[in-house]
């Protein structure tokens, strides 16, 4: 995903422009709070990234499920810290398990967290740059090539209406065909549709938290940057809801518009997106609320959901050297109310969980999918009474008592 170096506004650009595009579209902002919540017995397992099998025999070996993978955590919480997604072939499998156990694991007084990751975000945004080939496999059906062939058929015209409204008429050859095709391969229209607004994994995925603090520790995907210590829980996570609307309001605009077609990628939908506001610079040569809409929708990199320093991609909890760690982390533990942050996103090679700053800060991500990362494994955090341990395939390791 491209990313802008601007820093953070005290508002993001896409709450600056909602009302702009509630206006055109009513659509209402999504709102859902996520908090503390105590948990005799916590299980945290960090980056999936497609591997089905892996994250199984993790949660079997940690007591989370059962051989027939249901829920038998009793009251316990599993937070899994994000990206679930890309890099392996099981992409479908994988959220279809942890829908499954969010269901089940209230009958048994336990709960199921599932937190954004920067690859959510991504596969949300349409940046598909990671998604394995057998990923889109899944999604196939007897009426795939019919749809493909009408979803290319659709994108030639187009390309044709758009080259006559910008008056560069554009030819179409077989090498055109032929690559499209290969960038579309059956099962990525049904992929596109599952992960919209109103799809089955796209619904679901809207309606995760990015971050959730439990007792005295809060998880998510990548980290806090000082600078953001200012916002609470609560916030941060309005935000990234607001500026996932946001997009997904943008994008639909511009299909009704016919700049692009609903399974267009991010790329496609940046492109169309620039060239449309080129053109109106040089048509009309003053601001319109077209014009103004689209140079919002092409802020999205300064967004707190897609910047890199933003809680889905921020490194620092992996990359502070001891003295960095020591001056940065008192205001932000102070600022959450927590002693302990538990993160994914950085792999730990080979498999090892890290506990870091004597214990404030937890990094989980072992590399889950191994045939992807050179000595990575599955791994889990258990946090009960006060103690971590980490819980590898093979053995337990006892981290001591508060990370101590």
């Amino acid at each position: 995903m491209r990313h802008r170096s601007d820093r953070f506004s005290s508002k993001s650009t896409a709450v600056a422009g909602i009302g702009l595009l509630i206006a055109l579209l009513a659509l209402p902002l999504l709102q859902q709070a996520w908090g503390a919540k105590t948990s005799s017995r916590v299980v945290a397992v960090g980056d999936v990234h497609g591997d089905l099998e892996a994250l199984v025999s993790i949660l079997q070996k940690a007591g989370i499920i059962d051989d027939q993978r249901r829920w038998s955590g009793g009251n316990a919480t599993l937070v899994q810290t994000g990206d679930i997604l890309d890099r392996g072939a099981q992409d479908r499998q994988v959220m279809d398990l942890l829908m499954e156990l969010e269901k089940e694991a209230p009958k048994g007084g336990g709960r199921v967290v599932v937190l954004l990751g920067n690859h959510e975000m991504m596969n949300i945004m349409g940046d598909l740059s990671y998604v394995a080939p057998a990923a889109y496999t899944s999604f196939v059906d007897g009426e795939s090539e019919q749809r493909r062939q009408k979803a290319y058929q659709d994108y030639l015209q187009l390309i044709k209406q758009r080259g006559q409204a910008l008056g560069n008429p554009t030819g179409i050859t077989s090498e055109v065909e032929q690559q499209w095709m290969e960038e579309h391969p059956p099962g990525f229209v049904e992929y596109r549709e599952a992960l919209k607004p109103k799809g089955k994994y796209g619904s679901w995925l809207r309606n995760r938290p990015a971050i959730v603090q439990i007792a005295d520790t809060l998880f998510l995907h990548g980290g806090i940057h000082p600078n953001l210590a200012n916002l609470k829980v609560q916030e941060i996570n309005q935000r990234i809801k607001e500026e996932i609307q946001a997009f997904d309001t943008y994008t639909q605009h511009m299909v009704q518009e016919k700049l692009i077609l609903s399974f267009f990628t991010l790329n496609e939908i940046v492109s169309a997106a620039q060239e449309e506001v080129e053109w109106r610079e040089a048509e009309a040569g003053k601001e319109d609320p077209q014009l103004t809409l689209l140079k919002e929708f092409l802020n999205f990199g300064s967004w707190l959901s897609t910047h890199p320093d933003g809680p889905l991609w921020f490194r620092g909890f992996a990359q502070w050297s001891e003295e960095e760690g020591a001056q940065q982390l008192p205001q932000l533990l102070r600022a959450y109310g927590v002693k302990h942050f538990v993160v994914g996103h950085t792999p730990q090679l080979p498999v090892q969980i890290q506990m870091r700053f004597e214990g404030k800060i937890f990094l989980i991500d072992t590399g889950m999918l191994s045939s992807y990362y050179r000595g990575g494994g599955a791994s889990a955090l258990e946090i009960q009474d006060g103690k971590f341990t980490a819980i590898y395939l093979d053995s337990r390791e006892e981290l001591g008592e508060n990370g101590r």
